[in-house]
């Protein structure tokens, strides 16, 4: 997967705040964990916006997708990326590889764990394997506390705090009901070098409109797939075009998945299941839009595409 090197350079950056702005602390912040604790919605939480899709699939983030926060302190941009796992595929050694370039460019790396499960041996791999990157500063973050109780939480709390003699705090928190946000937003803040912003005022993300649009998709398309299905989608943006009258946006995308089997169930019933996805993709793309939108859905077939290095670069990756 091609992914832009992260840059501490104003002046290098297509989203460069102009010269003069006041400085304060801006920095880069990461998520780690296993696959479905909570990454892309505490992503989404901080920045007060959508900017990741979010599913109970695991996997479900393919990209380093960049939320900006903007605090009267400075500039916290957030680097949502791919679970670690054991990858069965080149597309999951690619999303592996991935993180860890992310994980090397970083300032702070955030650490976490659901506060409903217990720590397990692949939280205690992952977060050995932090010590592979010295510049980062660690912070534990337990998730999801709004689901558990008091004594799940100080279990986890204790678990986690016994992962790593380094961390530079270990914070609960519920990115559903905000609890505890601030205190994290307010502590990776306070471990951010001082510089400049690296985006102006109102970013919430770099990225493109057709990334977020295939996202949405891609989102709604994963709802209620199950087994090896939610892998095998992907989403390409073909044309995004606003009508002369400029009151409806046509966008034309295609759902690719890998065998004749899939694209059954994706098309459902006579249609049903398409449909369904379209109008749930359209209730989201029209916000982003600011118009009413006409999505026309083409699902089609690249046979073992996670695998196939030509399939990948096609699809982006």
């Amino acid at each position: 997967m091609t992914d832009p090197e992260i840059s501490r350079d104003p002046e290098a950056s297509a989203h460069a705040r102009p010269s003069g702005a006041e400085a304060g602390r801006s920095g880069f912040v990461t998520f780690v964990g296993r696959p479905n604790v909570g990454k892309s919605t505490l992503t989404n939480a901080l920045v007060g916006e959508k900017v990741a899709i979010t599913s109970d699939k695991p996997q479900t983030t393919r990209r380093a997708i960049r939320g900006i926060l903007n605090r009267p302190a400075g500039q916290l941009v957030i680097v949502d990326t791919p679970g670690l796992h054991k990858p069965r595929t080149l597309l999951g050694q690619r999303l592996n590889d991935l993180v860890e370039q992310v994980l090397g460019d970083v300032d702070v790396i955030g650490f976490c764990v659901p506060a409903t499960e217990k720590v397990g041996p692949g939280d205690r791999r992952i977060a050995e394997s932090l010590s592979g990157y010295a510049r980062a500063k660690k912070v534990a973050i337990v998730t999801k506390t709004d689901a558990a109780t008091r004594e799940q939480i100080t279990e986890r709390l204790i678990e986690v705090d016994q992962l790593r003699e380094d961390w530079a705090a270990v914070i609960p928190l519920s990115a559903l009901t905000h609890d505890q946000l601030d205190v994290l937003s307010d502590e990776l803040l306070a471990m951010m070098p001082e510089g400049p912003a690296l985006y102006p005022d109102g970013v919430v993300t770099d990225e493109s409109i057709e990334d977020r649009v295939a996202e949405i998709i891609r989102e709604a398309a994963l709802d209620g797939v199950r087994d090896e299905l939610p892998h095998s989608i992907a989403v390409v943006v073909q044309d995004i075009a606003e009508r002369e009258d400029g009151d409806l946006t046509d966008v034309f995308a295609d759902i690719v998945v890998e065998r004749d089997s899939q694209k059954g169930i994706i098309i459902g019933h006579k249609g049903s299941r398409l449909r369904d996805v379209g109008a749930r993709a359209r209730a989201q793309i029209e916000p982003l839009l600011g118009t009413r939108v006409f999505l026309k859905l083409h699902v089609r077939i690249a046979k073992e595409w996670q695998r196939d290095p030509k399939q990948l670069g096609r699809l982006g990756f």
